[in-house]
């Protein structure tokens, strides 16, 4: 009884895809970041800047001084309103 090969012997399918992937000219990859019109005008608003700089001063003298008090209060709304989302 004669068994013949569903393949022919010597041919590796996976062996000449291997060789394809190899022959590719190597393209280099690039990140790409866009920013959207509203994101550049929020860049632009120089007064929340100012606002923003002299909260977080203010903050770090009091934490320095020892007289930033937490508001437990408010710190447990915010929890909640957190988690109800």
């Amino acid at each position: 009884m004669k068994i013949n090969p569903f393949r022919p012997v010597g041919t590796n399918p996976y062996q000449k895809q291997l060789n394809k992937t190899e022959k590719l000219p190597a393209t280099p990859k690039t990140d790409k970041v866009e920013i959207s019109a509203e994101a550049k005008e929020m860049q632009k608003l120089p007064s929340i800047v100012k606002e923003r700089e002299l909260r977080v001063a203010e903050l770090k003298n009091q934490v320095q001084n020892g007289n930033y008090k937490v508001d437990l209060k408010e710190v447990a709304e915010g929890i909640a309103k957190f988690y109800k989302l």
